[in-house]
């Protein structure tokens, strides 16, 4: 199987339509697609009502190879040319989120539930993004270990120095026997960066030094892992791949958010806890390998 992949530049977009294809152990190419100008992308969503497709309002900057099965996408960017290329080659169109504001006639959908995707046959109803993971071989403990994985700022959320250190404080005083490993994102505040760095780490990777990506050993090796709670795509890779209990740190109060809606339901479920002074047991995990079968239908 052949997979063109559409891609807004966004990697948590990308990312998810890449675990679809591995999961499917298809090839892929990866085609960027923009539209021509930003007023096109609102244009995009009156023609797309009326059902009309032109090449004319979005540009790709390579050509969808004559020998793939699918085009498959992530991203209100992408959407729209999904279609028109779909329609334009006769391809299955899949998208790996729900495409708000479009009508909802892809020939299939994967939707997070926190987004509420109505009830029809082309939709998949997941709990969160897809995510294929892989170990690197970076974190390798000599004894029993816990990790922690840290995101950033987001709109929805600023980091909070004295809650991460309260969680921190936690942390080292009930796992003081284990082995400690940390990993930052592009996206944590360099106050958060300091603050770690006060801490005895048996393992750490400071993204503003070091660009490697340690989660998936983390997952492999840990008892339990960490996770800041405005990462959707480093969540759904800790429910999705090893044995480990998921602990979601709050980073603020607000809870009328994907962000809170989603750990709710993953908790509800019983794939992660929703850390609040106290430990859960949480460590189902989700079958996206079987979820990508879907496609294939």
């Amino acid at each position: 199987m052949n997979i063109a992949i559409l891609s807004d530049g966004r990697m948590g977009h990308l990312n998810q339509s890449i675990a679809l294809a591995k999961h499917l152990k298809a090839t892929y190419e990866v085609i960027p697609v923009s539209f021509t100008c930003k007023a096109f992308k609102l244009l995009s969503y009156v023609l797309d009502w009326f059902k009309i497709y032109t090449l004319f309002l979005f540009k790709c900057k390579t050509p969808v190879p004559k020998y793939c099965d699918m085009i498959v996408s992530a991203g209100s960017g992408t959407y729209y040319a999904n279609k028109t290329l779909s329609k334009k080659f006769g391809l299955k169109s899949v998208t790996m989120m729900l495409p708000q504001s479009y009508r909802y006639d892809f020939d299939l959908i994967f939707a997070q539930t926190h987004d509420h995707p109505p009830i029809q046959n082309n939709i998949i109803r997941i709990l969160s993004n897809f995510s294929y993971v892989e170990p690197q071989g970076f974190f390798k403990p000599q004894k029993k270990s816990i990790g922690i994985i840290i995101g950033g700022n987001n709109a929805h959320f600023s980091m909070d120095k004295e809650r991460m250190k309260t969680q921190l404080d936690f942390i080292f005083a009930h796992f003081n026997e284990y082995e400690i490993a940390v990993t930052t994102s592009p996206r944590t505040p360099k106050e958060i960066e300091t603050l770690l760095q006060d801490y005895s780490f048996s393992y750490s990777v400071f993204f503003s030094q070091n660009t490697i990506n340690p989660i998936a050993d983390f997952l492999h090796h840990c008892e339990v892992v960490f996770i800041t709670m405005d990462s959707t795509s480093m969540i759904s890779e800790a429910i999705s791949y090893g044995h480990a209990n998921v602990e979601i740190l709050p980073i603020g109060e607000v809870k009328n958010n994907k962000f809170f809606a989603m750990a709710l339901s993953l908790q509800n479920e019983g794939f992660g806890h929703i850390f609040d002074g106290n430990l859960g047991n949480h460590n189902k995990k989700i079958d996206f390998h079987t979820y990508a079968q879907k496609v294939l239908v």
